[in-house]
């Protein structure tokens, strides 16, 4: 009997302790940096490399020539991850996915709630060195942001 009530004393502190470190986690799609207000209105953050940037304000002529360049694909671990960077009025509108992980479930997941928060972080940023990580998309960000990078290289030498 005794071992019985060791046994179940055993499970249940198993089962409190599991529950316990799932809801401390962080849930995918929260920023991995903390995000504090700026005098520019401009949210001031820790990038990708670990030091702190404020993003420039928004500028009236950009440093991008106009066009579609593709970025070269980069590896997300599970999978490459290749984005285009669209440049209008010499600044980053849009960014299109080209190719991401999606061969299983979870990447699929994770993927569908990252990607249009890094799409919308580098057309806010206009500079991948600005982007914030994505807290439970660590991978899928840096690749993004390298796949980004090269692109944006390419807009600037063209």
């Amino acid at each position: 009997m005794k071992k019985v009530l060791v046994g179940l004393g055993v499970i249940i502190i198993f089962i409190a302790y599991s529950l316990w470190v799932r809801h401390e986690q962080p849930k995918v799609g929260t920023v991995a940096s903390t995000v504090s207000p700026t005098t520019n209105g401009l949210p001031s953050a820790t990038n990708n490399n670990g030091s702190s940037t404020t993003p420039p304000p928004p500028t009236s002529s950009g440093s991008y020539k106009n066009g579609t360049f593709t970025g070269d694909s980069a590896d997300a671990s599970y999978g490459n991850i290749q984005v285009a960077a669209i440049i209008s009025g010499g600044k980053l509108v849009d960014v299109t996915v080209l190719q991401y992980p999606n061969s299983h479930d979870t990447s699929v997941a994770i993927n569908q709630q990252a990607l249009p928060m890094l799409k919308q972080e580098a057309i806010q940023a206009q500079d991948p060195n600005n982007i914030q990580i994505i807290s439970g998309a660590t991978f899928t960000s840096q690749a993004f942001i390298q796949s980004l990078t090269t692109a944006l290289n390419k807009a600037q030498s063209a």
